[in-house]
């Protein structure tokens, strides 16, 4: 009997995460066996610093490449917002499942939404992006550093420690804690990150095998929207410390391409957005991203 061996994060939205993949791969090809192997990374270890402080996201992935570099596993099952756009050169995304909601979640035990919130109420979040959109719309609210995985983050803010945080609303629906969501964030306004919400599978790009067997799990409508957000972040230059928000979505046989990036020093924002036919989604991204440029905030 053929064997999978998926490598994920020890945390409990990850092995989720991965045992939805195993699921499917399970569904498609009910012979192979399919085992899940948890690590702890670095990134789930460093809690009390800011990620572009200590590597940034990449120390989410190094290691579960490392593991696939090594022979130690087959695939690597992320959350796509985590990878990097500049991916190493030994791997490659074999597919990406359809994503069904990109979307940020505001979580309180005192609040409904972030408009009820007073004066300097403190919301957690670990991302840039997030800080500069509160700093952006709702600038009477206090932002401060909340790192973890879900549970903890819960229990940080159940200790009353924050007013209300922000995550990813997809992760609280995986782990079946979407009661805790008091508002979800327009995706309009609130612009989420790149590729978030959506599941990438990864493997050694040489894996001929791997990369036919996992074909049937990519879900092409997902694989050109976060293409588009991703070359939007290429060209940006993304990483976890200038704030970038990019989402793009399909409507018939357009693609819709909104972007933000942000100055907090100097308190500046520029925001894009581009209309055209979906199969010309890079040449959209790359006006996109110019567009942004353009405005010249960053220097």
């Amino acid at each position: 009997m053929q064997q999978i061996r998926i490598i994920s994060r020890n945390s409990k939205l990850a092995l989720c995460q991965s045992e939805f993949v195993k699921q499917k791969l399970i569904t498609i090809y009910p012979h192979i066996e399919v085992n899940i192997i948890g690590i702890t990374t670095q990134g789930d270890m460093l809690l009390d610093k800011a990620l572009d402080k200590v590597g940034g996201k990449g120390l989410f992935i190094k290691e579960l490449e490392t593991a696939l570099i090594e022979n130690k596993a087959d695939i690597a099952v992320h959350s796509l917002k985590d990878v990097s756009v500049d991916l190493a050169t030994e791997v490659t995304i074999a597919a990406i499942l359809e994503r069904i909601d990109a979307s940020d979640a505001f979580i309180s035990n005192k609040y409904n939404s972030l408009e009820d919130m007073p004066e300097h109420s403190i919301i957690g979040t670990s991302s840039a992006r997030r800080v500069a959109l509160i700093k952006k719309y709702y600038p009477k609210l206090q932002t401060k550093l909340l790192r973890g995985n879900v549970d903890t983050r819960l229990k940080k803010l159940d200790s009353e420690e924050y007013d209300g945080i922000i995550l990813a609303s997809i992760g609280l629906k995986r782990l079946n804690l979407e009661k805790r969501i008091k508002q979800k964030l327009d995706v309009s306004k609130f612009i989420p990150a790149i590729a978030q919400g959506a599941l990438a599978i990864e493997v050694i790009r040489e894996r001929n095998d791997l990369i036919k067997l996992l074909a049937p799990l990519m879900h092409q409508d997902t694989k050109i929207v976060v293409a588009a957000e991703r070359e939007v972040g290429k060209i940006l230059g993304a990483n976890c410390s200038v704030p970038i928000a990019v989402y793009a979505k399909l409507l018939d046989e357009k693609i819709i391409i909104n972007a933000m990036i942000a100055n907090l020093e100097k308190d500046l924002y520029s925001f894009a957005e581009v209309i055209g036919e979906k199969e010309k989604f890079l040449e959209l991204a790359t006006e996109c991203a110019n567009k942004l440029l353009a405005q010249n905030i960053l220097s």
